[in-house]
């Protein structure tokens, strides 16, 4: 078996070393070098040529985003955002990944054990390591995030679009939500992202597009023009009472090694909308998404998938299609024209 190299890059001896522990325990995961800065990165980049970096974004000599610059114009590699819980954490780690970083993790505190942190960061190594990095491929995801919005439709409607996407999502989904009119049914949306980041990612998608979006809160009501994010850590769940259709946002194991999963919205979606529904699964390593999917279509939904060429990962869409629970495969740049034709 080919272990994934991994060079991790942080100026916390503690958190280099836990990592360092963390990682090792995993067969396929070989750590080849630690660095306390971007100038040691950068050497041993050369020399040990990793398939991996994890990369903390705030660092002394020089901060973790314009290494990330240097990085991608130069030597282009799939990059693991480590950050700080915080507001300002999440608002650096989108700009990480505009940049170009394909994955995001929080550094473990409070409830946020080493032992949660542990698995997850080696499932997004193993998601980076898929990942095509090269300037072509960049250039490719900065193409297809430049896109006009569709006009309104001419009459509303009181469907359910339910959307789920993991690696690459971020710009994904940016895609898609700045392409839907502002009279769209309401819309759901689970990102694989850790608590705090969702709450920026869902403020830059609001200044964005035409329809609005925010990160949902328990018993937040689904509507027209609107958009409803997951936030991190908690799963989001639709509910339906009389003709409303509203968000449950609730604690719960994880699924898929996910907290908010993609799964527990579909299915939900499926039990709820059932033949209301649209259903859209994006770029993505795993299977996460895949069952639910599935079911929502036996429920008569209408489902889209992201095809292999325009996906950062095709897994999660790979494995909706091959469980039998996809109606039609589209680039990213169709599934939004996809959906309003759905409607």
């Amino acid at each position: 078996m080919k272990k994934i190299r991994v060079l991790i890059v942080d100026d916390s001896a503690i958190v280099r070393k836990i990592f360092s522990e963390e990682l090792s325990k995993f067969p396929d995961i070989e750590i080849v070098g630690v660095a306390p800065d971007p100038f040691v990165a950068r050497d041993k980049i050369v020399r040990l040529k990793p398939d991996v970096i994890t990369l903390d974004i705030e660092m002394p000599r020089m901060d973790g985003l314009t290494f990330l610059k240097k990085l991608m114009k130069h030597y282009p590699l799939p990059v693991v955002i480590v950050s700080s819980l915080t507001q300002k954490g999440g608002e650096m780690t989108l700009e990480a990944m505009d940049i170009g970083a394909v994955e995001v993790i929080g550094k473990p505190g409070g409830s946020y054990t080493v032992g949660n942190m542990s698995a997850q960061l080696a499932d997004k190594i193993r998601a980076a390591s898929r990942v095509r990095m090269t300037k072509e491929s960049l250039k490719e995801v900065s193409a297809h995030s430049k896109s006009g919005s569709m006009k309104a439709l001419a009459r509303t409607s009181n469907k359910v679009v339910a959307i789920g996407a993991s690696t690459g999502g971020t710009e994904a989904l940016k895609n898609v939500l700045s392409k839907m009119p502002p009279n769209s049914p309401g819309i759901i949306v689970v990102q694989h992202m850790p608590a705090n980041f969702t709450t920026a990612f869902a403020e830059r998608l609001n200044g964005l597009c035409q329809i609005t979006v925010k990160e949902a809160r328990n018993n937040d009501s689904v509507n027209t023009g609107g958009a409803l994010l997951a936030p991190g850590n908690f799963h989001m769940i639709l509910r339906r009472s009389g003709s409303r259709y509203y968000v449950e946002v609730k604690d719960g194991p994880m699924v898929h090694h996910q907290r908010p999963a993609v799964d527990v919205l579909f299915k939900s979606t499926a039990k709820y909308a059932g033949a209301n529904s649209i259903g859209a699964i994006l770029t993505g390593m795993g299977s996460d998404g895949a069952q639910g999917l599935l079911e929502m279509k036996q429920a008569g939904a209408k489902t889209i998938a992201q095809d292999e060429k325009s996906s950062v990962v095709f897994g999660m869409p790979k494995e909706a299609i091959k469980l039998g629970g996809v109606d039609k495969v589209v680039p990213l740049g169709r599934v939004a024209e996809e959906i309003v034709k759905m409607v």
